[in-house]
């Protein structure tokens, strides 16, 4: 199954709830994906739902100087977010506990 497909569908909820565990940069957010199981993960895409949930209000950001290289904008979430990570979290729940029920059919 190709799961950039399912990526998309998913990546919003996937991001929040990985910045709600902890403040996080861009790579880190994508780092923290990918070592959850998520290896298809594009930058890209990351780093474009981070700027359209900092957009839409769900996350807040604010940049860490770095000694080592260019200072790194960090990413939090907001009331905001965290509501639409719980509302997305249970919609995520009804449809996968659904599809499983379909796709455990006995034939």
């Amino acid at each position: 199954m190709d799961t950039t497909q399912l990526l998309k569908g998913v990546l919003d909820v996937a991001v929040l709830a990985v910045v709600q565990q902890e403040d996080s940069y861009g790579y880190d957010v994508v780092r923290k994906l990918r070592a959850a199981g998520l290896e298809d993960v594009g930058d890209a895409s990351v780093y474009g739902t981070l700027r359209r949930l900092y957009a839409g209000g769900s996350l807040t950001s604010y940049v860490v100087p770095s000694e080592e290289g260019p200072h790194r904008k960090y990413y939090g979430v907001t009331s905001q977010g965290r509501t639409a990570l719980a509302h997305q979290t249970k919609q995520w729940h009804e449809f996968s506990s659904t599809l499983s029920d379909l796709l455990d059919v006995e034939a």
